[in-house]
């Protein structure tokens, strides 16, 4: 799948997008954030197996957070550097 400002065939214009791609940024850094504490908290409990199914959601919301920044990167170079709010 080319990573670009958003997906091909999408509904959404440059004026209005597919998806506010600064909001979905900031909640990944969130899920990531507690997903890590509660995943190491559960480890220090000694309960292993709902530990680690957090830890797998911590590394989900990396990948996600990875994906759109650059999504985040193309919007900027195809609109030529301009930024966006957090709705946007």
């Amino acid at each position: 799948m080319p990573i670009g400002p958003q997906p091909h065939g999408r509904r959404g214009t440059v004026e209005e997008p597919y998806s506010p791609l600064n909001l979905r940024l900031v909640l990944a850094a969130i899920g990531l954030v507690v997903c890590t504490v509660l995943s190491i908290l559960l480890f220090r409990a000694g309960w292993t197996v709902p530990g680690w199914l957090l830890a797998a959601w911590a590394v989900a919301a990396v990948a996600d957070m990875v994906v759109i920044q650059l999504r985040r990167r193309a919007r900027r170079r195809a609109e030529g550097g301009k930024r966006h709010s957090l709705f946007e």
